[in-house]
């Protein structure tokens, strides 16, 4: 006989069996046509982008977004740097874990005169007294994004999200924030 606890949760009244529960953990994800996990950004989070891009740009600053949605296996295979694959460690969330899996976040770099990409936290390329890094992240948070260079835990300096008031936990449970109409 096989037996199913059913648990009735009080956001929303979901009904979730202990066996859902236990593949939710195992990375299988239980989402409805309605809310499935996106393959592109959020629209406010394209458009603020896309003003981050324009705005550092009028400062002097090439913004270049290196990473936008990830796939669930995309996520893990990048969480597995510097723990059972070579590199190090450049996040702690696995997938489902990240805003980068619900279309939330992106990840960006300066680009340099020369054209590389850079990491350089402390650059001043359009020598104005202040680091390049700190000057777009300054634009993006007043975009409304979070800016991972604020993070206590682990300082995650190109990563900048919006969870427009929704935690992991909701977003892996089917909860998505409403694409409002931006405005002109």
């Amino acid at each position: 006989m096989v037996w199913s606890i059913f648990l009735v949760l009080s956001s929303g009244l979901t009904v979730y069996s202990l066996i859902e529960i236990q593949e939710r953990r195992a990375g299988v994800y239980y989402v409805d046509e309605e809310n499935k996990l996106p393959d592109e950004l959020h629209p406010t989070v394209e458009d603020k982008k896309n003003q981050l891009i324009e705005e550092a740009a009028d400062e002097g600053i090439d913004v270049v977004i290196t990473d936008e949605v990830r796939s669930i296996e995309e996520q893990d295979e990048i969480y597995e740097r510097g723990r059972s694959r070579e590199g190090d460690i450049v996040t702690n969330a696995e997938g489902g874990e990240s805003y980068h899996n619900y279309g939330l976040a992106v990840d960006f770099a300066l680009r340099t005169e020369e054209g590389n990409l850079s990491w350089n936290t402390e650059r001043d390329g359009n020598q104005n007294g202040q680091a390049d890094w700190e000057e777009a992240a300054e634009i993006a948070k007043s975009l409304g994004f979070e800016w991972g260079g604020d993070w206590e835990s682990f300082r995650d300096y190109p990563h900048l999200q919006m969870d427009f008031g929704l935690s992991v936990r909701e977003l892996q449970n089917g909860k998505r924030p409403k694409a409002e109409p931006l405005d002109d």
